[in-house]
């Protein structure tokens, strides 16, 4: 203002005052405005799983697990009984529920790579817009800290770069502790040497660290603590935890809940593996190896994790309700992937898309207790979390997010996408009929899930079912083509939060790390 007044004489100085009390005026107004606003809006809890099958949770009709705590805002919110991720891997999921978009679209292919340049996401939207925004727990990016619109981020990350880099591990760290089981199951150089029992068992362990250096725990407590400082409303809380996903290792207080002998196999179980799964992969823990015994040993772990996930939700919600938050605070509950779990003789990830694992449990708690009790069968996807949100919060939906907004009314969609392999393998899925596409050659496959819902018999090549795969087809390629696919995005240098708990890129800080397990792991 003072530069406009020297060029322009002639202004008086008293018009120059009036001037800029009718500018501070404005500004006054404005920033009041904003305020209430922002005061207006509701608060978001997304809380956010790993490797959760869809069927192990209590509201989705699994009478064996105990999961009240989520189980309860099913009940007072929505719960979406077709809901997918966009891509059965970690971060490339993750980056799709924070933009909205589809993997093809934001070039995040693998476990180790960035977000594209110039992708909006829901936090960086809710930032913009006056939200504080916090991320606590697992977030699987690269660089570890990247800026995704997170304005803080107290993370506890599994593996890759992550592990040398987060809050959690200093902490281990400072504590003297390391995660024997999660180092063995996840880290190269020690799974090589792994002991017998971690193999006999498929990674099912109790940990060796105390409950309250359990990742579970650990994640929980700082949840629970910034939770404790909200506000009234306007504010984004993410919290990302490492589990159910494997080692399947829970705390030995939580271990022996769930007695082995007493689960029932969950559906898709086959005595055999199927020959098109193994030419595909032969599992992360061999396939064939696999008995009846072992996975119920591993699903008593399993619900043991998702059990103690559930208690800190618990906690969560008790904070909510005693500030009084809690019905003006949207909450969501999802997972990046499921987790096969016995489906086709298989464990863990890393085959076709078969709905135990691209399946997910989707359950949304709108504020004001609009749509409780609610039970959708819309096609959805984890794609529409983002605008969902920003939707609630009365904010604009960028015009890249591809998502839908799941509280419109008629929502959901004829086809619902999803990608795996690097792109060269795509789904089509109503809500009668799977086509999995592959670029490569007899790897397609066709299931009438009406007639066939464990998707054991494959009917690509049935002429009866001809019609229906062209028109599958057509709708996949309409999606997105197979030719030209972009590479992964990869920037290590990316820029991260301005935070003091972030590491510098240019100390020896990860090599200091990664002794220390060394040290650790061999005594």
């Amino acid at each position: 203002m003072a530069d406009r007044i020297d060029r322009r004489g002639f202004l008086g100085s008293a018009a120059a005052t009036l001037a800029g009390a009718s500018v501070c005026a404005r500004a006054q107004d404005d920033a009041a405005t904003a305020s209430a606003r922002t005061a207006a809006r509701p608060n978001v809890l997304l809380i956010h799983g790993d490797q959760h099958r869809i069927e192990c949770l209590g509201a989705y009709s699994n009478n064996e697990i105990r999961t009240p705590h989520l189980d309860a805002i099913a009940t007072d919110g929505v719960r979406f009984e077709n809901s997918f991720c966009p891509y059965p891997v970690c971060t490339p999921s993750r980056y799709s529920l924070l933009s909205g978009r589809y993997v093809h679209e934001h070039r995040g292919w693998t476990n180790h790579c960035t977000l594209f340049p110039g992708t909006e996401t829901f936090p960086s939207v809710l930032k913009h817009a006056g939200y504080p925004t916090k991320a606590v727990g697992k977030m699987h990016f690269t660089p570890t800290y990247l800026d995704v619109g997170f304005e803080e981020m107290i993370l506890s990350e599994q593996d890759g770069p992550g592990r040398w880099d987060d809050d959690y591990h200093r902490a281990l760290r400072d504590a003297g502790l390391v995660d024997r089981n999660d180092l063995e199951d996840q880290r190269k150089e020690y799974r090589d040497r792994a002991r017998p029992e971690y193999w006999q068992t498929f990674g099912a362990l109790p940990t060796n660290l105390p409950d309250a250096f359990y990742s579970t725990q650990w994640i929980g407590d700082h949840a629970v603590e910034t939770i404790e400082g909200w506000g009234t409303s306007g504010q984004l809380l993410m919290v990302g935890f490492i589990k159910p996903h494997h080692p399947f290792d829970p705390p030995a207080s939580w271990a022996e809940r769930y007695e082995p002998d007493a689960l029932s196999l969950l559906p898709g179980w086959t005595d055999a593996c199927l020959p098109h799964d193994l030419e595909l992969h032969r599992g992360y823990f061999p396939h064939e190896s696999l008995t009846v015994a072992a996975l119920q040993r591993v699903m008593a772990y399993y619900y043991a994790s998702i059990e103690q996930i559930d208690h800190q939700v618990g906690r969560m919600i008790e904070v909510l309700r005693r500030k009084g938050l809690y019905d003006n605070t949207m909450i969501i509950y999802t997972s990046d992937h499921g987790e096969y779990l016995g489906c086709h003789h298989m464990l863990l990830k890393g085959n076709y898309m078969y709905d135990p694992l691209v399946k997910v449990p989707l359950i949304i708690k709108y504020p004001a207790g609009k749509f409780g009790g609610r039970v959708s069968q819309a096609m959805v996807s984890n794609i529409d979390v983002a605008p969902t949100i920003l939707r609630q919060a009365s904010c604009a939906v960028p015009d890249g997010m591809r998502g839908i907004d799941l509280a419109a009314e008629d929502i959901g969609r004829d086809h619902v996408f999803a990608e795996s392999a690097g792109g060269t393998h795509a789904m089509a899925r109503t809500g009668t009929r799977k086509l999995l596409l592959s670029r490569k050659h007899g790897k397609s496959l066709f299931f009438d899930i009406e007639h066939d819902p464990a998707e054991v018999h494959d009917r690509y090549d049935d002429p009866a079912c001809r019609d229906e795969i062209q028109a599958l087809t057509r709708a996949i390629e309409a999606w997105r083509s197979f030719d030209d696919l972009p590479p992964t995005y990869l920037d290590e240098n990316a820029p991260v939060i301005d935070q003091p708990n972030v590491a510098s890129r240019d100390d020896d800080h990860r090599d200091r790390m990664a002794a220390y397990c060394r040290k650790m792991m061999a005594q």
